[in-house]
């Protein structure tokens, strides 16, 4: 089986974890590693140091980590041998000497040299505690090998907050050592859009304003909170999906060609887009932007709790678990063209998608031969589930005259029956230690997109006469987000398969 990720091996490290012991540790972190590791993409001297408050021996370590990785019938005891364990309490300085002390014994133990990416899989508030007390213990410097943060989101909670994690982070680090992550980019389809545009002479001379009306990106999940309402009622779907996966999703559909796929040049055309976003201004936010929240519904005959009901949300929370918004990008290949996007919990399926839907033709032929003249043709990009590419045009039915319908013609990574897909996580993982930052998000990228959403987060916060709409939980989100459409044109509702079409579709 081909599996399609660098064919050259990163250097010996250790991969430091901070907040080992919490769930995205055993849930993505460790079973990424472990895929890389029996698919021979890392070095033969490498280690993992998980630490966290929790006081744990490395067996102990090693025996909670068993469970996450692939059921065998018996655990890979080499893998299981590179994992090691130490607790911190994560403000005392002289922690962080006791962690430099321990990785200089693995290097000398493991015979690796001084080159360590350390992934903070912890709470947002120690984002910029734990690079400064590394600094603190010269954990930074790369006189003896690499230096590399890896950062979870949220990169801050606002415009001013991820301003002053910059300015922290920049402090001891350089840009090129920090590797904002999002998981959305590490999808294999997201990837390809980049080839989809700028491989095929097919696609990019129409990808612009003067053959596209318009491009609509959807990232629906069909779970709520799940125990998470304490978090995200201080969060929302606006912070928590907008402002950094659907935005980055928006960086790379809109994007200038990079003059070579190299991560500046890359992260350098997204933030000209980002900078190009039109300001919605305060009067058009209830009207460009609408915001949801999940009641109480039944689905497939079972009772389903509304958002303010779930545990640990405040029962008068105006916190959005749906988002629908329209905005326009102010530069020469899109002026004019609506970029409409959405996301929200407990919708009726679990998919991200990009639609790129082209004008229709100038002169209506075939009116009178049952086309729809609302059916343009779209290019349908599936992110997850079902990836892959469909292509809606329009074809003669087979008789007398001229009755046109629209057909699918359709590409599925699932065809390719000797690749495997890497997870995100591996992907972004491997990258990072290669030193590839082209799928992370640069700093200024990241305060660029802030200082789009800001605003909007202000306006709702100062002005109580923008609405917060309800929708029952498995429906596509509130009716006034098909307001944001003109004309008798909808959203696309998609389905869990990429070419199945219909109004209303379940997993």
């Amino acid at each position: 089986m081909i599996y399609p990720l660098k064919t050259k091996t990163p250097e010996p490290h250790i991969i430091v974890i901070f907040g080992a012991s919490g769930d995205l540790t055993k849930r993505k972190l460790i079973p990424a590693i472990y895929q890389l590791f029996i698919n021979n993409h890392l070095p033969e001297n490498f280690a993992i140091l998980g630490t966290s408050r929790t006081k744990l021996s490395d067996d102990e370590f090693r025996g909670r980590i068993t469970e996450f990785l692939p059921a065998t019938d018996e655990p890979n005891s080499e893998f299981l041998n590179k994992i090691y364990y130490q607790s911190i309490d994560y403000d005392v300085n002289e922690e962080y000497i006791r962690l430099k002390d321990r990785l200089s014994d693995l290097n000398i133990k493991l015979n690796i040299p001084a080159n360590y990416l350390f992934y903070l899989s912890t709470p947002p508030n120690l984002y910029d505690l734990i690079p400064e007390r590394l600094a603190i213990a010269n954990l930074h410097l790369q006189t003896d090998g690499f230096k590399r943060l890896i950062i979870e989101k949220p990169f801050g909670n606002s415009l001013n907050s991820a301003k002053s994690l910059n300015v922290s982070l920049l402090k001891n680090y350089e840009e090129n050592q920090i590797y904002r992550i999002d998981h959305y980019l590490g999808k294999e389809s997201v990837q390809n859009l980049m080839v989809t545009r700028f491989a095929n002479g097919i696609y990019e001379p129409v990808w612009n304003r003067n053959f596209i009306s318009r491009v609509e990106i959807t990232s629906a999940e069909s779970l709520g909170v799940e125990g998470r309402g304490g978090y995200y009622d201080h969060s929302g779907a606006m912070r928590d999906m907008v402002q950094n996966h659907l935005l980055q999703m928006v960086g790379l559909v809109a994007m200038e060609p990079p003059v070579v796929i190299e991560a500046n040049a890359i992260r350098h055309e997204v933030m000209k887009v980002f900078q190009s976003l039109q300001p919605i201004k305060p009067e058009d936010i209830g009207k460009q932007v609408i915001r949801g929240q999940y009641t109480a519904s039944t689905i497939k005959g079972v009772a389903t709790a509304g958002y303010r009901e779930e545990p640990g949300v405040d029962p008068a929370s105006h916190t959005e678990t749906y988002v629908a918004m329209k905005f326009f990008i102010d530069n020469w290949r899109w002026a004019g063209v609506p970029f409409f996007i959405r996301t929200g919990k407990k919708l009726p399926t679990r998919v991200t998608e990009i639609v790129i839907e082209f004008k229709p033709t100038p002169h209506h032929l075939f009116a009178q031969g049952g086309l729809d003249q609302n059916t343009s043709n779209q290019l349908i990009i599936r992110i997850q589930p079902d990836e892959g590419l469909l292509l809606k045009f329009n074809m003669k039915e087979p008789g007398a005259g001229f009755k046109v319908n629209q057909v699918n013609m359709d590409f599925h990574y699932s065809d390719l029956a000797n690749v495997k897909l890497p997870a995100a996580y591996e992907r972004l993982l491997l990258d990072c230690l290669m030193g590839d930052a082209t799928l992370y998000s640069r700093g200024d990228t990241a305060e660029a997109a802030w200082n789009f959403i800001q605003p909007i987060l202000d306006a709702w916060t100062n002005d109580p006469s923008i609405p917060i709409y309800g929708y029952p939980a498995g429906t596509w989100g509130p009716y006034e987000s098909d307001n944001l459409i003109e004309g008798d044109m909808t959203w696309r509702y998609p389905c869990k398969n990429l070419s199945d079409d219909g109004l209303y579709c379940e997993l």
